[in-house]
This record gives C-alpha cells, sequence and structure tokens, in this order.
C-alpha cells in the first residue's frame, strides 16, 4: 500500500537525497548547492537548495542559522516567480516559529504557506503545511480543534499511499489519544505508524513512534525495561542522522519512564541531560517539560518544599506566556501532588 518515504523538501539537485540522510550531510549537499546556485544568478535553485539549508539547520537545533536559511529561501524564490519554492520557504520558517515555541507566528506563515502551496499546485506543500497548522494545535492541547484537521490528513496520506505523513498523522492521533488518557487506542495507532515507518525505511518516524509505544508501556504497563529498550533503539537512529530534538526528547523520555519507576535519581540526571539540549537548541517546550521533571525528580530526592513551590509557579508563568495548555495542567496537577506531600509530612 505505501511506497518508500520520501523527503519532499530535499528538493532540485538534492532529489537524491534519502529521508535517512544524516542531517550533517544535508547540510554539507545543500551548502554547496547553494552556494553554486547563487553564483550562476540560478534564484530557482537557490531557493530549493537552501530550503534543505534550513531544514537540516532546524533539525539540528541551529535555530539563527535556519532563520537566516528560510528567509533567503523565500527571497530567493520570490525573485525566481516560484509560488511553490515560496510556501516550502514558508513552511520552514512556521515549522521554525512552532520550535521556538512562537506559536502565534507559526499559525501565521503556515497558513500562508498553505494558501500559497493551493495557488502553486503543490499538494504536498499544502499538505505539510495544514500537517503543521495541526500540530501546533496539537502541541499547545487544543485537541478537539485540530482532531478533525489530523484525521483529515491521514486520510488524505493514506489515499496517496504517502507513508512518512501517514506516519505523522497517526503519530499525531495517538499523542492526542495518550494525552487524554485512551491508552490502548493510543498504542494501536503508534504501533501501526513504527509498522508503516519501518516499511517505508522512515527512520525518523520510526524512533519517533518507539518512543510513543515506549511511553505507553511505561505508564500503562509499568514495563520499564521494554520502554527502556524501545527507548535505544530509537536513540541508536537519531544518534546515527544527528537528530538533535528527537535526541533531547528521548532523553526526557528516559526520564519519565524512570520517575515513574520511582528511580529519582536516575530521572534527576536524565532531565539534566535533556534540559541542556533543549536549552542549547532554544526549544522552550522541551525545556519546560524537562525542568519539570527535574522539579518532580528534586522535589522526591527530598529538596525543600517551598522551593519546590516557587519553580512550580516559576513554570507556570513560563508556560502561559507559551501558551501550552496540557504542559500547564501538568504542572497544576504536580502542584497538588506536592502540596499534599507537604500537608501529609506536617
Amino acid at each position: 500500500m505505501y511506497g518508500k518515504a520520501f523527503a519532499p523538501e530535499y528538493q532540485g539537485a538534492l532529489t537524491t537525497l534519502s529521508v535517512n540522510s544524516s542531517l550533517s550531510d544535508v547540510l554539507a549537499a545543500g551548502t554547496r548547492e547553494l552556494r553554486a546556485a547563487e553564483r550562476s544568478g540560478r534564484h530557482g535553485e537557490a531557493a530549493r537548495s537552501g530550503l534543505a539549508v534550513a531544514e537540516a539547520h532546524r533539525r539540528l537545533g541551529q535555530v539563527a542559522d535556519a532563520d537566516r536559511a528560510w528567509k533567503a529561501s523565500y527571497r530567493a524564490a520570490r525573485a525566481a516567480g516560484d509560488t511553490a519554492a515560496m510556501a516550502w520557504a514558508l513552511w520552514s520558517g512556521g515549522t521554525l516559529a512552532r520550535q521556538r515555541g512562537a506559536f502565534p507566528l507559526a499559525r501565521r506563515l503556515l497558513g500562508l504557506a498553505a494558501e500559497l502551496g493551493e495557488r502553486g499546485g503543490d499538494v504536498v506543500v499544502r499538505g505539510y503545511s495544514l500537517a503543521g497548522l495541526a500540530e501546533t494545535g496539537r502541541i499547545q492541547g487544543d485537541y478537539e480543534a485540530v482532531r478533525r484537521l489530523h484525521e483529515q490528513l491521514l486520510a488524505e496520506a493514506r489515499r496517496r499511499g504517502e507513508a512518512r505523513h501517514t506516519v505523522w498523522a497517526l503519530e499525531g492521533i495517538a499523542q492526542i489519544h495518550r494525552n487524554t488518557g485512551a491508552y490502548d487506542t493510543a498504542f494501536a495507532l503508534f504501533e501501526e505508524a513504527a509498522e508503516i515507518a519501518a516499511g517505508a525505511d522512515d527512520r525518523r518516524g520510526h524512533a519517533w513512534a518507539l518512543r510513543g509505544l515506549a511511553d505507553i508501556v511505561s505508564v500503562r504497563d509499568g514495563d520499564v525495561e521494554r520502554a527502556l529498550g524501545l527507548l535505544s533503539e530509537a536513540e541508536t537512529t537519531c544518534r546515527a542522522m544527528h537528530l538533535s530534538s528527537a535526541l533531547a526528547y528521548n532523553h526526557k523520555m528516559r526520564g519519565n519512564v524512570l520517575y515513574r519507576a520511582c528511580r529519582w535519581a536516575e530521572a534527576r540526571d536524565l532531565y539534566e541531560e535533556a534540559l541542556a539540549e533543549f536549552r542549547a537548541m532554544s526549544e522552550p517546550r522541551g525545556a519546560a517539560l524537562a525542568r519539570l521533571g527535574l522539579v518532580k525528580s528534586l522535589a522526591r530526592l527530598g529538596r525543600d518544599h517551598t522551593e519546590t513551590t516557587a519553580e512550580l509557579a516559576s513554570l507556570v508563568t513560563e508556560l502561559e506566556r507559551i501558551g501550552l495548555k496540557h504542559a500547564r495542567e501538568m504542572v497544576t496537577r504536580a502542584q497538588e501532588e506536592f502540596a499534599s506531600a507537604a500537608e501529609v509530612t506536617r
């Protein structure tokens, strides 16, 4: 039903790159082709090569470089009069904005990308841009608002046999079910995503699916060793492909698994590692989640209650500023949990 996964963001002279190409290789090849296109005045090729450069920088956590690259790609596409290439550049910029926690900007750029994609007749960039809007809403916790869009995009991806986009949609819907407590449904969706990704040789999608499965195995089944094994398998892929963000989220999830198993010192160390990784790539959502895990771990290890209370209050302010509803609810539960624990010890 599904063919081999491909990376539509690798265009022009870079179409030979695989969805599994190391990001450092993508960056080197993209930069080489971009410079050649700029020297020869080929604006269209500069736009396409610049898109790959922007995406490689973004996924490596090099935020400032990614920001410059997508804007340069957009300018080159505009100079070439290539509407679809302009849409792809805006998609990259919107995805970067979401990664940085700038959700209103992400929505604006992704909305424009979807419009230009439709105008330029590129159904793939339109789909990717709508997917970006859906993911932005899901990350913020607006589940009811984006569930139907996720399902619509899943149906479109299945109809076209696009493995990579099908995997993305399945994982997004699975995450919504997981966050609303429907663990069995979430597990089945993550499992299907993992199978499709493996069959299509989509190593990135497979790594994210394994992370989702590990989460469910941990929270639903309490199977610590199986969860850690799934995360180790995913980490191997993340390191081989230099997936900085995915690796940081993998470490954060490993911390979650260890915390649930009451292995708080080990969890603390993983949360500290993940927090440093997220901060290095300017990813506020991941940093906030890692920081929450770290606060809870330190509290379990005997940290003074007043310090825990102050840190959680600070996190509330940060999450409200970013606009992360689900994460804000997680902090509220932690505040209630540790307030109750403090009452017991008095």
